[in-house]
């Protein structure tokens, strides 16, 4: 199962798994991986500057995350260009969910978000 989304020629896709040997339901921690893909199929250019997470755990409550770039790159989407990636994200619950977006900045210096599509967390995805 994947989920996409494009914001202002950006589109992103997201497809979420579970990582079963690296969970532990007795204490309690589940453990998620997701890929996502950063794909212009816009006309103009853009660097991925910052990302905000929203991530939702019904056990432990809500947390948002924010910080510069992704894994350590600011990437840059000229058209037609693509950045892909892998993350991790430890739940209490063996369900949940994440949205969020990244700031992305033209070669102008206009800066817009692009929208993270709302992608499920749980034991099924894998």
């Amino acid at each position: 199962m994947f989920f996409y989304r494009i914001t202002e020629g950006i589109r992103i896709t997201v497809t979420p798994f579970f990582l079963e040997p690296q969970s532990d339901p007795g204490e309690p921690r589940y453990v998620f991986a997701y890929h996502i893909r950063i794909e212009n199929v816009g006309s103009t250019a853009a660097r991925l500057r910052r990302r905000h997470w929203l991530i939702h755990d019904p056990v432990a409550g809500d947390s948002e995350v924010e910080g510069e770039g992704v894994v350590g790159q600011e990437p840059l989407l000229e058209p037609g260009g693509v950045h892909e990636y892998q993350s991790f994200c430890v739940l209490r619950g063996p369900e949940g969910h994440m949205e969020g977006s990244y700031l992305m900045e033209r070669p102008d210096g206009t800066t817009f978000r692009a929208v993270i599509p709302r992608f499920l967390l749980r034991l099924q995805t894998h």
